[in-house]
């Protein structure tokens, strides 16, 4: 989108009410409560602890989005908890237990405001992350959460049929809601936008046809509650689980810039080095502010690049009501007890979609690459990894050593890590280089 298609541009100011509903619309499309319900229970966490993760998760979205886009980027980017670093950190809060995980969280977004201070980070993107790698780590992540998604629907802990039930059902909701969406031409974007929502309303009400459901924790959750800082315990530091997760924050860097440039894209702003420093410290200070609460690492949402699409609004003013409408949200523990209600085989239809389309729109982005044999090879290679890591057993990641023993439960960590360091190591293919020299 050409910025002189917009109704209201990146620095525009919005009549109050008018932002308040357009960033009810960013709010509503973001799908936020999906990440920490799945680590809470990739973590074992109890009906409590479950809640307080996703209070946690939206105070710290809304905070993070306020840095980001009042401080940072200076552009309408939303920020919300990132799937790509589920694995490593289940693998982290499950063998160390929740303060380490916390302390693995730190050390990282220090390191991602350092790149941006000493102005290192648009350096690294221009050379390391070129399209293809991008759309690869993006498959990569699809494929990583995929036994999850995977494992919560067609689970018999409990009862097959009452995961089933939920499951497929909001998994059915899912691809028809987005299936009219796309028949119609998007022509109805309520549709689109409303999918997930209406999606896990569909899944309950399958849990309580089936009784599963379980809404006893909403009526004793108070309506107000602030979330304190270090709630899970003190951080503990440990060196292993600290490189692990600062690999994987470089792979949310991945997935973040691409958010950037979208953004950049649909609101016609220049993504110049300086604005990309800023950027990741905006980033690295809104992951900080998350890791004091004990959340997880932020990254930018896709999803508000399409609502700036359909509204025609690219106005910054928009977003930050949509953070402060998070810290708001992150501060009623009952709306959080009626989220951590949904079944967890309802979230898992979702996030199974949710899979699918990462994988598909990952390969797009390497479609649209110019293949040669290089580059072929560091995605064949990453993905094969991959898969390796997902299948391995407990015994064989159990002979490595401790810091291996994590990198290799995290699929993500895995294939991203390889297929950065390939494209770096690997020699650029003859022929292709050939080529580009005559064009």
């Amino acid at each position: 989108m050409a910025a002189q298609d917009l109704v209201l541009g990146v620095n525009d100011r919005v009549e109050p009410l008018k932002a308040v509903g357009l960033a009810f619309l960013h709010v509503l499309a973001m799908d936020l409560y999906v990440c920490p319900i799945v680590l809470a229970s990739m973590l074992g966490l109890d009906t409590a602890g479950t809640n307080q993760l996703i209070q946690i998760c939206f105070l710290t979205a809304g905070l993070a989005t306020l840095i980001q886009t009042g401080l940072g980027i200076k552009l309408p980017v939303v920020q919300g908890a990132s799937f790509v670093a589920l694995s490593a950190l289940a693998t982290i809060g499950t063998n160390g237990g929740m303060a380490m995980m916390v302390g693995s969280i730190i050390p990282g977004a220090l390191i991602l405001i350092l790149l941006g201070v000493t102005r290192l980070f648009a350096k690294i993107v221009r050379r390391c992350i070129p399209p293809y790698i991008g759309g690869t780590i993006i498959v990569i992540v699809g494929l990583s959460l995929t036994p999850t998604a995977a494992g919560g629907i067609f689970s018999v802990d409990g009862g097959l049929a009452a995961n089933l039930a939920p499951g497929l059902a909001s998994l059915v909701t899912l691809v028809i809601m987005n299936v009219v969406a796309y028949r119609t031409g998007y022509r109805h974007h309520l549709v689109s936008v409303l999918s997930v929502l209406c999606s896990l309303a569909v899944g309950c009400v399958a849990a309580a046809a089936v009784d599963v459901l379980d809404l006893s924790g909403v009526a004793a959750a108070a309506w107000f509650g602030m979330p304190m800082p270090f709630h899970f315990g003190a951080p503990v530091f440990d060196i292993p689980s600290i490189v692990l997760m600062t690999f994987i924050y470089f792979i949310v860097l991945i997935e973040t810039t691409g958010v950037w440039f979208t953004v950049g894209d649909v609101t016609g702003e220049e993504l110049t080095d300086e604005r990309l420093n800023r950027a990741v410290i905006g980033e690295g200070l809104g992951c900080l502010v998350g890791s004091v609460f004990g959340g997880t690492p932020l990254t930018g949402y896709s999803t508000n690049a399409g609502i700036i699409s359909i509204t025609k609004v690219a106005s910054c003013t928009v977003v930050m009501v949509a953070g402060v409408i998070l810290v708001v949200l992150g501060m009623c523990p009952k709306l959080m007890a009626v989220i951590s209600s949904v079944p967890e085989a309802a979230i898992c239809g979702v996030l199974l979609v949710v899979c699918q389309i990462l994988v598909v729109n990952g390969l797009r982005i390497i479609i649209g690459s110019q293949l040669d044999q290089k580059k072929m090879m560091v995605i064949g290679l990453s993905l094969i990894f991959t898969l390796a890591s997902l299948v391995l057993s407990a015994d064989v990641k159990a002979a490595f050593p401790v810091f291996l023993q994590y990198l290799v439960s995290s699929g993500t960590a895995v294939g991203g890590i390889i297929a950065v360091a390939l494209n770096l190591l690997l020699p650029d293919d003859p022929a292709s280089s050939g080529s580009a020299e005559e064009r």
